[in-house]
């Protein structure tokens, strides 16, 4: 059973920074894929930032060059690193991984940016 547990999230004020935890059950090189997904009061789910098992990053355009996705495989965890945040930027984190064709989620963390 794959477990996905996001850490880090908080109430921030605009441009400050904050790191989101995502610590995996075993081995992240078992997953082709992981990253992170945001989802907004009102609003459906989208994709934050992607990185493969070969360590290829992916980023949703509105957060290219502020945010950075990383992982650490001797810890079994991935990370996203927030900085110059914004208000719109307010939502919850969900941390996802994939490996073949099944997807796996985390619970959420709630990031909440004040003006």
């Amino acid at each position: 059973q794959v477990q996905l547990v996001e850490s880090g999230g908080g109430l921030v004020q605009a441009g400050g920074s904050l790191r989101l935890s995502c610590a995996a059950s075993g081995s992240i090189f078992r997953f082709n894929v992981m990253g992170w997904y945001r989802q907004a009061p009102g609003a459906q789910r989208e994709l934050v930032a992607t990185i493969t098992s070969g360590g290829t990053p992916n980023y949703a355009d509105s957060v290219k060059g502020r945010f950075t996705i990383s992982g650490d495989s001797a810890k079994n965890t991935m990370y996203l690193q927030m900085n110059s945040l914004k208000p719109e930027d307010t939502a919850v984190y969900y941390c996802h991984a994939k490996r073949n064709y099944i997807n796996f989620w985390g619970q959420g963390t709630q990031v909440t940016v004040s003006s």
